[in-house]
C-alpha cells in the first residue's frame, strides 16, 4: 500500500534569472498624503489597522513565549544545538508566518479586512525583531527580549513589493493612475496651476471592455487601465464584500515640489512597494491622518541648488576637521596641498544667537505649561490616587477646627499614593484619562514632531553650507552622544550636535567625500598644539595658549584645526588614528598670521536655515551674518562642552606607522 502511493513532487530550480534591484539596490521613499474624507472609507481604514494590530499582537505574544522556551532549554541547547531547539519551539520566519495564517484563519472577522499577504509581511516584521534578539550583531550586542507593542505605537502596515517580472502584479497596496492624468484633473487641462480641493473625489473604476492588440477577444477594464488621478487601491480581505478600497492621493504643493514629484512619479517601472502609515493628529477626524509611503527603485531627488553646493564642495580640494560639543560646532579646513597660493585656512562656528536662545526659552516655558496642564488633568480625573498638598492640608485642618464641613478638593496637589518602598499603589497605565487629556497630549506630540522636523531640516541646510565652504573630506573625534545626554541632559536638545554630525556625514558621502572618526585616546586634540607640544587644559579653560610657540585662539577651533592633520592606518578603525605633528607644524609656518586669525574668530558667516511659515525655531527678524563671538578665557566653573574621558570607549591606540604623508586624503582624491 505504501509502495502504491505516488512520490511527493517538489518544485525544481527556477529557470528564470533571479531579479535584483537596479542601481546597486538603492531605494528612496516618497510620502504621499491620502485624502480620506469619505466616512465609509475612513471606517474601513480604521478597521484595517485594528485587524493588522490584532495579528501583530498575537504573533508577538507567540514569539515571546517561544523565546522564553528557547532560553529555558539550556541543557537541550548544549546537547543538541541551538538550531534544533529553535526549530522545536517555532523560532523561524516560516513558522511565524504559519502562526499568522493560523490566527487569520481562526478568526472570522479578520478575513473581511486583511489579506494573507499582509499577514505574512507582518509576521516577517515580527521576526526581524526576534532575530535581533537571538543573534548578536557585528559588535557582539543583542537587542532585548521582544515585547508586545502599544496600539498608539502601531503606525505602519508593510506592503508587499510588486512583481518586476510579471506585469500588473501587486498583491497588497497598489498605486494606480498617472501623473499627467492627475495634473489634468486638478489643473483644468493645464490652464491653471495644480489646485487640489480639500475634499478630493474618489476615482471610479474604468468601465467597459477593451481589446488589446495581442489578445484574441475583449476583456473587462481594470484598475490598470485607469489613467486619471493617482489613487491607492486595496482589494480587501478574502471574505470582504465591500469592494475595493480606493484612497485618493494628494500631491505635495509648494515652491520646488513639482520637480520632485516628477522625479518620483513619472516612471511607473520604478515603483516598488507601498506601505500604509498613519500619523497622530488631534484635529483630524478620528485623530489620525493617513499616508502612503511609496518606495522607489533608485536614488532620491536633489534640487539643482543642492547639487551645485555639493559639486562646489567636491571641487574645493580642501581637508578639514570638526570639533563637536554641547554648545557649538567648530570647523576648520586647509588646502589639501598646504600651499599658500591655493588659499588660506577657513573657520566656521555654529552657535546659538541671542534671538535663538530667547525663542528656545519661550518654547521651553510653553512646554512646561503644557506639561503642568496634563498633570492637572490627570490629578483631577484620578484624585483618589493623590494626597493633599501642604497648603490644602492646612486649610482642611483649619476648617475641621472651626467645625466647618470638609471641602472637596478637585485637584489634589500632594504626592501620589505609594507603598512604603515608594512604588505607586496603582500603576500609571491604570489611570482614567479624559478626552481633553488625550487631545492635549496629541497636540503636544504633534508640536514636538514639527519641532523635530524643523531641526532635521536645519541640520541638513547647515551641513550643506559647511560642505560648500570646507569640502567633503572631514575628520571628527569619535565621541558617544549618549554619554553627553547622561551628563548634560536636555541642554543638547537646543543645539542638537548629534543631528548636525549625522547630517554632515550624509552630506559628505553625497558629495563624494567622507566624515572619518578618530579616537580621542590616540589623538587628544584638545590637549595639543599645532606645534606638537602638549598643552594641558581643563574643562574650564576655553582658550588655547601655547607657551612654546605663542599660539592663542579658541580651544574648539584649535581642536578642529588639529583634526585636519589626523592620519589613519585604517580609516575604518578609529583606534588607528594618530596626529601628524610634522604637517601641523608645517601649516603653522606656512599660514602664520592667517591661521591665527582663523583660530581666534570665525572667518565665515554662521550658516542659518531658510525661514518657513510654521516650521521655524528662530525669530523672523534674525538676519544672516556672523554669530556674536563667545567670551573666551578661564571661567570659575566647569563648562559642559566636552565629554569626560571614557576609558573603554574605543580602546587604547595601536602602533603608529612611521610615515607622515597624507595617506587617507591621497587615496580619496586619487579615487575622485
Amino acid at each position: 500500500m505504501l509502495a502504491a502511493q505516488k512520490p511527493r513532487k517538489f518544485r525544481g530550480k527556477n529557470k528564470v534569472p533571479k531579479w535584483v534591484k537596479p542601481e546597486s539596490g538603492q531605494v528612496s521613499v516618497m510620502v504621499l498624503p491620502l485624502a480620506v474624507t469619505n466616512p465609509g472609507d475612513l471606517a474601513r481604514l480604521e478597521k484595517l489597522f485594528g485587524a493588522m494590530w490584532s495579528i501583530k499582537r498575537a504573533v508577538q505574544r507567540d514569539a515571546r513565549a517561544s523565546v522564553d522556551a528557547f532560553w529555558c532549554a539550556k541543557r537541550e541547547r548544549d546537547g543538541h544545538g541551538a538550531k534544533v531547539v529553535r526549530q522545536r519551539v517555532g523560532l523561524a520566519r516560516e513558522m511565524l508566518e504559519r502562526c499568522a495564517y493560523k490566527h487569520l484563519e481562526g478568526s472570522g472577522h479578520l478575513k473581511h479586512h486583511v489579506s494573507k499577504a499582509l499577514a505574512m509581511h507582518m509576521a516577517d516584521e515580527v521576526w526581524n525583531g526576534v532575530q535581533r534578539h537571538l543573534f548578536p550583531d557585528a559588535t557582539g550586542q543583542r537587542f532585548g527580549r521582544p515585547k508586545v507593542g502599544n496600539w498608539y505605537d502601531f503606525t505602519r502596515i508593510p506592503g508587499r513589493a510588486r512583481s518586476h517580472t510579471t506585469a500588473n502584479k501587486w498583491e497588497t497596496f497598489r498605486l494606480v493612475g498617472t501623473l499627467d492624468g492627475h495634473a489634468a484633473a486638478y489643473s483644468r487641462g493645464g490652464r491653471r496651476s495644480l489646485d487640489q480641493p480639500r475634499r478630493m473625489p474618489v476615482p471610479a473604476l474604468p468601465a467597459g471592455k477593451l481589446t488589446a492588440s495581442d489578445e484574441r477577444g475583449a476583456r473587462k477594464a481594470t484598475w490598470w487601465d485607469h489613467a486619471g488621478p493617482l489613487a491607492v487601491v486595496f482589494a480587501g480581505g478574502p471574505a470582504s464584500s465591500a469592494g475595493d478600497l480606493v484612497l485618493p492621493v494628494r500631491l505635495p504643493q509648494g515652491p520646488g515640489q513639482w520637480p520632485r514629484v516628477q522625479h518620483f512619479l513619472t516612471s511607473r517601472d520604478r515603483w516598488h512597494k507601498i506601505d500604509l502609515v498613519r500619523r497622530r493628529k488631534a484635529s483630524a477626524p478620528g485623530g489620525w491622518v493617513y499616508e502612503a509611503h511609496l518606495v522607489i527603485l533608485g536614488p532620491g531627488y536633489s534640487a539643482p541648488s543642492v547639487r551645485d553646493m555639493r559639486e562646489k564642495g567636491a571641487g574645493l580640494g580642501r581637508v578639514g576637521g570638526v570639533d563637536g560639543n554641547v554648545s557649538n560646532l567648530s570647523v576648520v579646513s586647509f588646502p589639501a596641498g598646504l600651499d599658500s597660493a591655493a588659499g588660506k585656512p577657513v573657520s566656521t562656528e555654529i552657535t546659538l544667537t541671542e534671538g535663538e536662545r530667547t525663542l528656545l526659552a519661550k518654547q521651553a516655558k510653553e512646554k512646561r505649561g503644557r506639561a503642568r496642564a496634563l498633570e492637572r488633568s490627570r490629578r483631577a480625573t484620578n484624585n483618589a490616587q493623590y494626597g493633599l498638598s501642604k497648603k490644602q492640608a492646612k486649610r482642611a485642618a483649619r476648617r475641621a477646627e472651626n467645625g466647618l464641613k470638609p471641602k472637596v478638593v478637585a485637584v489634589p496637589g500632594g504626592p501620589r499614593a505609594a507603598r512604603s518602598d515608594g512604588v505607586p499603589k496603582q500603576a500609571y497605565r491604570g489611570d482614567r484619562l479624559s478626552n481633553g487629556y488625550r487631545d492635549q497630549r496629541a497636540h503636544r506630540a504633534e508640536h514636538a514632531a514639527r519641532v523635530a522636523d524643523h531641526r532635521r531640516h536645519r541640520a541638513r541646510i547647515v551641513a550643506r553650507e559647511i560642505i560648500a565652504t570646507h569640502g567633503p573630506v572631514l575628520v571628527i573625534e569619535d565621541c558617544d552622544i549618549r554619554t553627553w545626554y547622561r551628563l548634560w541632559g536636555k541642554r543638547l536638545s537646543q543645539t542638537t550636535p548629534g543631528m548636525l554630525i549625522a547630517a554632515l556625514k550624509v552630506e559628505c558621502e553625497a558629495a563624494g567625500g567622507r566624515l572619518v572618526r578618530a579616537s580621542t585616546w590616540s589623538t587628544a586634540l584638545s590637549q595639543h598644539c599645532l606645534c606638537g607640544e602638549r598643552v594641558s587644559k581643563t574643562l574650564r579653560d576655553r582658550e588655547h595658549n601655547c607657551d612654546a610657540c605663542g599660539l592663542t585662539g579658541k580651544r574648539d577651533l584649535v581642536s578642529a584645526a588639529l583634526a585636519a592633520f589626523v592620519r589613519f592606518k585604517d580609516a575604518d578603525d578609529p583606534k588607528t588614528a594618530y596626529l601628524d605633528t610634522t604637517q601641523s607644524r608645517h601649516a603653522q609656518i606656512v599660514y602664520a598670521q592667517a591661521l591665527e586669525e582663523a583660530l581666534r574668530e570665525s572667518t565665515t558667516p554662521c550658516p542659518k536655515p531658510v525661514r518657513g511659515p510654521g516650521r521655524v525655531a528662530v525669530p523672523g527678524q534674525q538676519r544672516r551674518g556672523t554669530s556674536a563671538p563667545r567670551t573666551v578665557g578661564r571661567r570659575s566653573r566647569a563648562t559642559p562642552d566636552e565629554t569626560r574621558p571614557v576609558r573603554d570607549h574605543v580602546g587604547k591606540p595601536g602602533s603608529r606607522p612611521d610615515c607622515t604623508q597624507l595617506t587617507l586624503w591621497g587615496e580619496l582624491w586619487d579615487k575622485s
